[in-house]
């Protein structure tokens, strides 16, 4: 049967779902808990999509006081990890009627002008990384409910923090690599000043220093491949006992330590071991493939969207980090003899 051109209404949900119309607003209205089966919940939600029903927002905000309108604040959109953050982010808030909108934070160029002017009266809430949080101030989400992505939990500007297991990554990498045999490090670490990273430096240098025979080295870069290259070509030329293992905060400075190597005739993983962080499509585009951590990118992004609803409707989030999981792969060997 044709669907009717006219706009679904809560009725009609509530039809196709065999429920009442007011339990399909305690659903939508994300009031269901204790109310309604978590089974029928989830029926109501399955048929809200099927019919592609939308809530009359505008009354609903006349109600409730709401916009149920959330910013995500990310880096400059260079990776496809903050897609899958804005992907996860955005299904959940969808499941509660809740949009997104993103704000790419600019690179290099200063706070940009505030693209809402009447931030606090526009949105209910903001989720942020901290790799983003300079933008804040631009759009005085400080003064709005806030969780922060990627954030150091002690120092944190939010009602909440949501962060990704990245020290237990570390380690997992620090664990693999000494398990190979391999004791001369460089660390390949991202120029960019936030937590994660140097969460990610100080982990490293932590599990290396516990293990005798061990050296450590690290250069800096921004996160691009051209600017990897450069950092670890002149550092793997540089004259004494080479590393064998090179640690790169991201799988970018990954892949330009990879053209480092092979432009000083070395070869992965025979000459130098290479690891990343992040587990983008990029790392099993590289020959050999990238040992890297799989970072969860859109369950971050639900994680953080549960979070925000949690501190909007007075709720304590779910705490405990979100676990990461090393994936080995070809780019990593026991040393060679040189």
């Amino acid at each position: 049967m044709a669907r009717s051109s006219t706009r679904p209404t809560s009725r009609d949900v509530a039809q196709a779902a065999g429920v009442s119309q007011a339990a399909v607003s305690l659903v939508l209205g994300d009031k269901w808990r204790g109310r309604v089966a978590e089974a029928t919940a989830e029926r109501v939600r399955q048929a809200a999509r099927d019919l592609g029903y939308r809530p009359n927002l505008a009354a609903r905000n006349l109600r409730l006081g709401r916009t149920r309108t959330v910013l995500l604040v990310v880096p400059a959109l260079t990776t496809e990890f903050f897609a899958g953050v804005y992907t996860g982010a955005a299904r959940v808030a969808a499941d509660h009627g809740f949009g997104v909108v993103l704000y790419p934070s600019p690179e290099g160029v200063g706070p940009a002008r505030d693209p809402f002017a009447s931030a606090q009266a526009a949105l209910d809430g903001v989720i942020a990384s901290s790799m983003a949080a300079d933008a804040l101030t631009a759009i005085r989400g400080d003064q709005l409910p806030l969780v922060m992505l990627d954030s150091d939990p002690e120092g944190s500007l939010g009602a909440a923090t949501v962060n990704l297991d990245i020290t237990d990554g570390v380690r997992q990498v620090a664990a693999h690599l000494l398990d190979l045999g391999h004791r001369r490090f460089l660390h390949l670490a991202a120029d960019v000043p936030s937590w994660t990273f140097e969460v990610r430096a100080r982990e490293l240098a932590a599990r290396l220093a516990a293990v005798p025979g061990t050296s450590i080295r690290t250069v800096r870069a921004p996160i691009s491949i051209e600017d990897a290259l450069t950092a670890a070509a002149a550092a793997l030329a540089t004259p004494g006992p080479r590393p064998t293992a090179l640690v790169c905060d991201d799988d970018k400075l990954a892949a330009g330590a990879y053209k480092a190597a092979r432009r000083l005739g070395l070869r992965i993983p025979d000459d130098v071991s290479v690891t990343g962080l992040d587990d983008l499509a990029l790392a099993t585009a590289l020959d050999p493939e990238l040992t890297t951590v799989r970072l969860d990118a859109e369950l971050f992004g639900e994680r953080g969207m549960r979070a925000l609803l949690a501190v909007l409707d007075g709720r304590t989030p779910e705490g405990g980090d979100i676990p990461v999981e090393l994936v080995v792969r070809g780019s990593t060997a026991p040393p060679g003899a040189s």
